[in-house]
């Protein structure tokens, strides 16, 4: 088994990737506020929709980066999001050709360094502790061959393991490449709030500030017996580690899912009567977004789950299994609209959630159309 030291893994994350793809059918929307979101209808003879004349209870898919800088950023709505930036430009979702250069990019990775853990339509970890070469020219390498494959940008983050490589790749993005060698968890990890580690989520974040632990190197000075007392032994444990730049999990490159979800904390507490646009869009997203991770794993599933959070920090969840299994948005929207009916909905919202599970192969619609049998 190969010690932290020998492994070299990268976290690729592709530069707003939706957005990006848009930007190369439309290069005149470059360096120009874009949203990406909704079901309207794309620009015609080069006249674009603009948010200032949204009305709906669309969300945000992504943006681009001139979009961010106005305060625009994800799943949120889309009518707030027109208050920020007025004249940013609008336009639907195309899953379609978000499939296809996500093909792309990873087939040319893989051309290169095969061993590859798919994370989504936009990212991958890849094993890099095989090949040869420096880590900053294979990170070159690999952004030149997405590049001549997709005409998209990438942000790769090499380090000894997962959870490292994948703050690194955030922290020179746009087109990055951050490695992170010795003394740089030190230098470039600790200074950063504890948020940048992924799985310390809100609720997470704000206990721990309460504690006085805002940064990564508050939390690995932290007393153990401090983190167990708030998060119980197993969750503080993985503190200790995560601050310390600990992560043992292998780069998986073959799985089976049980179940797929989409969930999102909110970043306030929204009201189910008050905030019921918002949240409509939002629900919608979500279903939208797992039918494409369910159709990305030639997949679909028989049970549509959802699950609530309440302010009180309460759970709850609801399923409902199908005569047949579903990957499509509107069955998921459908079934998983008849699961909140089923929920008191009496206390403000944190967290929103939609699981499919029962999952089972999609071998398409071949074998469920009629076949016309001859006589002999």
């Amino acid at each position: 088994m190969q010690t932290p030291a020998q492994r070299r893994i990268a976290h690729l994350d592709m530069d707003a990737f939706y957005a990006s793809v848009e930007l190369l059918r439309y290069p005149d929307l470059r360096g120009r506020p874009v949203v990406i979101g909704g079901r309207g209808d794309a620009p015609v003879d080069g006249r674009y929709a603009f948010l200032r004349d949204y009305v709906g209870r669309g969300v945000i898919t992504t943006a681009t980066y001139e979009a961010r800088a106005l305060g625009v950023h994800s799943a949120m709505g889309m009518m707030k999001a027109a208050q920020l930036a007025p004249d940013a430009v609008m336009l639907p979702v195309d899953f379609p050709a978000y499939r296809y250069y996500s093909r792309l990019f990873k087939a040319a990775v893989a051309a290169i360094a095969p061993c590859i853990e798919d994370r989504g339509i936009d990212e991958i970890y890849i094993d890099l502790s095989g090949l040869d070469a420096p880590s900053d020219a294979l990170a070159r390498r690999i952004k030149a061959a997405v590049r001549e494959a997709t005409g998209l940008n990438c942000s790769i983050g090499i380090s000894p393991n997962k959870l490292l490589s994948k703050i690194a790749s955030e922290l020179d993005k746009p087109d990055g490449i951050t490695v992170i060698g010795p003394g740089d968890l030190e230098r470039r990890i600790w200074p950063l709030p504890v948020s940048r580690v992924n799985g310390i989520g809100p609720k997470a974040t704000r206990r721990l500030q309460s504690l006085g632990i805002e940064t990564i190197a508050q939390l690995a000075a932290a007393p153990p017996d401090l983190l167990q007392a708030n998060f119980g032994l197993t969750y503080a444990r993985w503190l200790v580690d995560a601050a310390h730049g600990i992560d043992e999990r292998p780069v998986v490159t073959v799985s089976e899912p049980k179940s797929l979800s989409r969930e999102t904390t909110f970043e306030r507490d929204l009201h189910v009567r008050r905030d019921r646009s918002l949240l409509s869009g939002i629900f919608r997203e979500l279903c939208e977004r797992l039918a494409e991770d369910l159709r990305r794993k030639h997949v679909r599933g028989a049970t549509v789950g959802i699950k609530l959070r309440f302010e009180d920090f309460r759970i709850v969840t609801r399923d409902l299994t199908l005569p047949e299994a579903v990957n499509d948005a509107d069955a998921i929207h459908r079934a998983a609209g008849q699961c909140l009916k089923r929920v008191a909905l009496d206390r403000r919202l944190r967290l929103l959630g939609v699981r499919v599970s029962k999952l089972e192969p999609d071998r398409g619609d071949a074998e469920h159309r009629p076949v016309q049998l001859e006589l002999y």
